[in-house]
C-alpha cells in the first residue's frame, strides 16, 4: 500500500477571499499560494501520492460549469509541472451545499475512491485542509489530519497545526529522517 497527502484546493494551493481574488470561477482567478509548487514537489521527491480533493459547490449552484471547472484544474497542474511538482488526480464535489451527497466534505466519499483506486493506506496518509469539513473529511476517512492556516484556530481539532503548506511539507519530510 502506498501513502498519500490528500489537498484541499482554495485556501491550500491557491488564494481565495482576498483582495485579488474572491472565488475561483475562472482559469485566471487561480493564483497559487506562495511555496506550494515547491510543497508538492517535495511530497512526490518523498515517495507520497498527491490528491486534490475539493467541494466545487459553484458547478452545483450555476456559478460555473463543470467544463470551466476542469479549465481552472488544466491551470492549476500547468503551473505546477512548470515548477516540476505534479498531482497524481483530483477528485472534486459539484453537488450544491446540503444536497446530502457522500462526495462533498465533510463526508469521506472522495478521499475513499481515491484510495481504493490507488490501494493507499488511509492511516498512513493526511488530509490537509484549511477549513472544519476538510478536517472532519480526514477524519471520516482515517487519515492523519493537517489544519493550514492561523494557528491560533485550535478548535478545529486537527492532529497538526502549520502556517502553510510548505511548513508542512517541511516537517513531513524531516519527521521522517527523526
Amino acid at each position: 500500500m502506498q501513502k498519500a497527502v490528500f489537498l484541499d484546493r482554495d485556501g491550500v494551493l491557491n488564494e481565495v477571499l482576498n483582495h485579488r481574488v474572491k472565488f475561483v470561477n475562472r482559469p485566471e482567478d487561480l493564483h497559487l499560494l506562495e511555496g506550494v509548487e515547491r510543497a508538492i514537489r517535495q511530497f512526490n521527491e518523498d515517495g507520497w501520492k498527491v490528491y486534490i480533493v475539493t467541494n466545487q459547490g459553484g458547478v452545483g449552484l450555476g456559478y460555473m460549469t463543470e467544463d470551466a471547472l476542469g479549465e481552472i484544474h488544466d491551470r492549476l497542474v500547468d503551473l505546477l509541472e512548470a515548477s516540476g511538482a505534479r498531482v497524481d488526480d483530483i477528485a472534486y464535489c459539484p453537488h450544491m451545499p446540503h444536497e446530502g451527497c457522500a462526495c462533498r466534505k465533510p463526508e469521506a466519499g472522495m478521499i475513499l475512491d481515491l484510495a481504493e483506486t490507488d490501494d493507499i493506506s488511509l492511516g498512513e496518509s493526511y488530509m490537509v485542509g484549511d477549513r472544519e469539513p476538510d478536517i472532519q473529511a480526514g477524519r471520516n476517512a482515517g487519515t492523519r489530519t493537517v489544519f493550514i492556516g492561523n494557528r491560533m484556530n485550535r478548535k478545529i481539532g486537527a492532529d497538526h497545526h502549520f502556517r502553510n503548506l510548505i511548513s508542512f511539507s517541511n516537517w513531513l519530510v524531516n519527521e521522517k529522517e527523526r
